[in-house]
């Protein structure tokens, strides 16, 4: 039997003679509790928001692009895509073509990003089902047709029922004196609007990749990318390996988290900042521990002479005040985990705490999702706070109480 654990545990269920101690102990697992809730049901969000935020993405972003890592543009007529698309994990290749554009509607102009996709691209992504106003139509007949973001359409006061062209342009590579030839100027009809994310939908406008390769005077195999979608299960990491190999070191090949790195990265800062700042709330809620040890010691003086009379060590005496400040932090930590989970649960389920302004948002409530390695961490470094905050006073108070005794004893 472990004495130090069973002394330490019947010292923290046990009444103390003095009322304060057991009010002070009570606190001091409130407090870790009260962080630890804090920290589980914070982290859970910042879960939630990523997962929104990826599944959004998900129906614009393919699973791998591949770009050149020089220039804007290049070929595919090397073997090297071939061999690419007749991979068996590759379920979906399509073309891209990219360039920063004008766009005017009725008057109203906007700068954004023109898109043109190759006819596969309904098979690449999910933007179809994200069409709130028209039909996702690229082509009607043989006349080429364009789907705008809902932002887009916002900026030009765009009206598909008005039946008006939206003219785009670009600017004609090269020297041009003449202001008429600075820009290579065409038109197309609108087919319909989508909506998935604000930054998307502020810039981007899709288009036939034929229509998008006429603006920039590109030939049928000139793209700005190649856009891929994997079969379901398939590793990401793997394949991009593959084709890393199969093309060469002239082209990056990003997957969805490099396709949107920095706003991946932004928001990982920002839940390690807060979860920071919760851990420092949680530091300075362990002073309690503190207090409560210092005063557990003292408490127990007489229980720390008998055991002295009775052989035991320096170390087994203060084991056993350690073991009580660990107590705390772990009765703390699994009170507040379940605290926590209890609060994921009912906003998961019932979604107590709305976003303001209804209707303007993709979700009305917080998103919340639970992660088993964030519950495991959580605990790690409470346990470990909880340590660091037991360690001083129950070395240096027992040592001094100790020798004090000695010295009583010498007398």
């Amino acid at each position: 039997m472990n004495v130090p654990l069973y002394i330490a545990h019947r010292y923290l269920f046990a009444k103390k003679s003095h009322n304060i101690i057991n009010i002070i102990s009570i606190i001091s697992v409130i407090g870790v509790a009260t962080g630890v809730m804090a920290l589980v049901v914070v982290l859970s969000v910042f879960n939630g928001f990523d997962s929104l935020i990826a599944s959004l993405y998900s129906h614009i972003d393919a699973d791998l692009r591949i770009e050149a890592k020089q220039g804007k543009s290049f070929r595919i007529d090397s073997l090297s895509f071939e061999e690419v698309k007749q991979m068996p994990q590759v379920a979906v290749l399509a073309e891209v073509v990219e360039e920063n554009a004008l766009f005017r509607y009725r008057g109203k102009q906007h700068i954004g990003i023109v898109k043109g996709v190759s006819r596969n691209y309904t098979e690449l992504t999910g933007l179809k089902s994200k069409i709130i106003d028209g039909n996702f139509k690229l082509w009607q007949g043989s006349q080429p047709m364009a789907i705008m973001g809902e932002g887009v359409a916002y900026y030009l006061n765009a009206n598909l029922a008005h039946f008006d062209p939206v003219f785009v342009y670009i600017p004609r590579r090269g020297k041009s004196y003449s202001p008429d030839a600075a820009f290579i100027k065409k038109a197309i009809m609108p087919s319909g609007i989508f909506a998935i994310e604000q930054d998307f939908d502020t810039r981007y406008v899709i288009t036939p990749v034929e229509f998008a390769r006429s603006l920039l005077l590109y030939d049928s195999l000139t793209v700005s990318a190649i856009e891929i979608k994997l079969h379901p299960n398939a590793n990401v990491a793997s394949i991009k390996t593959d084709i890393e190999r199969m093309i060469g070191d002239q082209y990056r090949i990003l997957d969805r988290y490099q396709q949107n790195e920095s706003l991946y990265r932004t928001m990982k800062s920002e839940k390690l900042a807060i979860a920071l700042i919760l851990i420092l709330i949680l530091i300075i809620a362990s002073f309690n521990i503190v207090g409560s040890l210092s005063m557990l010691i003292i408490d127990k003086r007489a229980d720390v002479e008998t055991l002295k009379s009775l052989g035991a060590s320096n170390s087994l005496i203060q084991k056993i005040f350690l073991f009580e400040g660990m107590l705390i932090s772990i009765g703390g930590s699994i009170t507040g985990i379940i605290l926590g989970l209890i609060t994921c649960w009912l906003q998961i389920t019932f979604k107590l705490i709305r976003l303001e302004g209804r209707g303007n948002f993709i979700v009305d409530a917080y998103p919340v999702e639970v992660q088993a390695s964030d519950m495991i961490l959580i605990f790690m470094v409470v346990i470990a706070i909880g340590y660091l905050a037991a360690r001083f006073p129950v070395r240096v108070i027992t040592r001094r109480l100790i020798q004090r005794d000695s010295s009583d004893l010498a007398f």
